[in-house]
């Protein structure tokens, strides 16, 4: 993985090999001290990501979480002295006890990096409401890829974090949020910033997000089968097996059933 510059004092961190289990950060650097965002999945990515902050002789005070899958929070637990900053949804599941069996079977490329004693840390900041977290990055609460998500806006940089709200390349699973509603969403996103940085994949606009908006809006017309998807730009993403958790979804929700897919739960073990 790689810290990338993108404007003064505003980096990306992202995977080299991205996909399921290798997600991306990011960092804002204020007067005071660092803003991250996302905290990626497994210990090896995490630690690689505070050493490098360590180098530019940073600390960071502040970590947003932009959804509560272990892909943004399995590395919390190791920004010790900073403020967790999330939504509602995102602080019930941190109180929960992690699974790493259900983790290893989820993310295979990563498996042995889930160890049996894994800890995160829980939120100490709700964000229900746009807020002002620093001069530079501010807040904004939304939802799709779950039900309470938020990104990270930079708006003197046109910056938007979008972390679990944009996949680019690579294949969503969408399994406790709403496809429908995360493609109205990310309307929203674009305009709050022209660059966005997903939490799988490289960095895009609005083709990518246009293309991801378009997947997911083919999974609520498939209507429960998954062969139903027409040929799109999707054609050349990774994981499309997860085509099958997204279609369902999609069709539970539209026939008022909010629980999780059995497909999902299958791919857990469940």
């Amino acid at each position: 993985m790689t810290l990338v510059p993108l404007d003064t004092g505003i980096h990306a961190w992202l995977a080299d090999d991205p996909g399921d289990g290798r997600p991306n950060a990011g960092l804002v650097v204020d007067e005071d001290a660092a803003t991250a965002i996302d905290t990626l999945c497994v210990p090896s990515q995490t630690e690689a990501f505070v050493a490098e902050v360590e180098t530019l002789g940073l600390r960071v005070r502040r970590t947003v979480l932009t959804g509560s899958t272990i892909e943004s929070v399995g590395g919390s637990a190791l920004f010790t002295m900073s403020g967790m900053y999330g939504r509602e949804q995102t602080s019930i599941h941190l109180d929960q006890p992690p699974t790493p069996d259900i983790y290893r079977r989820l993310h295979p490329a990563v498996a042995d990096e889930f160890d049996d004693e894994l800890r995160t840390r829980p939120i100490s900041h709700i964000v229900n409401e746009v807020v002002r977290l620093t001069p530079a990055v501010t807040l904004h609460p939304c939802s799709g890829s779950q039900q309470e998500n938020l990104v990270a806006v930079v708006g003197g940089a046109g910056i938007c974090f979008a972390g679990a709200m944009a996949s680019f390349g690579v294949t969503p699973r969408c399994y406790q949020g709403d496809p429908a509603r995360w493609a109205d969403e990310l309307d929203t996103i674009l305009d709050l910033a022209p660059v966005i940085i997903p939490g799988h994949g490289p960095i895009g606009g609005e083709e990518e997000v246009r293309d991801l908006q378009g997947y997911l809006r083919a999974c609520v017309a498939a209507a429960g089968d998954a062969a139903a998807i027409p040929p799109g730009p999707w054609d050349s993403w990774t994981q499309r097996e997860f085509d099958e958790i997204n279609v369902e979804r999609a069709a539970m929700l539209a026939r008022g059933d909010d629980t999780i897919p059995p497909s999902m739960l299958r791919a857990a073990g469940l």
